[in-house]
């Protein structure tokens, strides 16, 4: 999938912290323990980003996950009833996240890591199911990957070389 570069610090980005772990190493003197926390960017206007972040410290560890998915972020296409154009399904290792378009006043029928992309891209209307595995990290990438293959009606008239009426019906 063709990714194209969004400038972060034009938009007005909301984050949100999708889950923190405390990750132990056992070494000669005891254990260390660090943090890996998965972080998701979003303008809430078809802009969206996921990140993760190790360190130390939570607030650290939270404050890279941030720069991480604010390099990371692509443009999703959001319709006028604020769903996406059409159905979709995104990999991510063995996640695999099912999009489905939904009318106006469905809402975000989503879980909790999925849920966290799709409403900070600004999707208002939509169903998913996660199918295969249910580790966080995958599914939100898995997400992202999903809501970066959509196409509008006018890529896809462009790619077939025909009006966007003709692909419509």
């Amino acid at each position: 999938m063709k990714r194209t570069i969004i400038d972060a610090s034009a938009l007005e980005l909301t984050e949100k912290v999708v889950t923190i772990r405390r990750v132990t190493k056992v070494v000669k003197g005891g254990r260390n323990f660090r943090f890996a926390a998965i972080v998701v960017v979003g303008d809430g206007n078809g802009h969206v980003g996921a990140g993760m972040g190790k360190a130390t410290e939570i607030p650290e560890a939270i404050r890279k996950g941030i720069e991480d998915a604010k390099k990371k972020l692509i443009h999703v296409p959001i319709d006028k009833n604020g769903t996406i154009p059409h159905d979709f399904m995104g990999n991510f290792g063995s996640a695999v996240v099912l999009l489905k378009k939904a009318p106006d006043g469905t809402g975000v029928i989503a879980g909790g890591p999925a849920r966290a992309v799709l409403e900070l891209a600004g999707v208002k209307n939509i169903r998913t199911k996660s199918l295969g595995s249910n580790n966080k990290n995958n599914v939100v990438l898995a997400t992202i990957n999903g809501l970066a293959g959509l196409k509008t009606p006018e890529q896809v008239a462009k790619l077939r070389g025909k009006s966007v009426s003709e692909i419509l019906g």
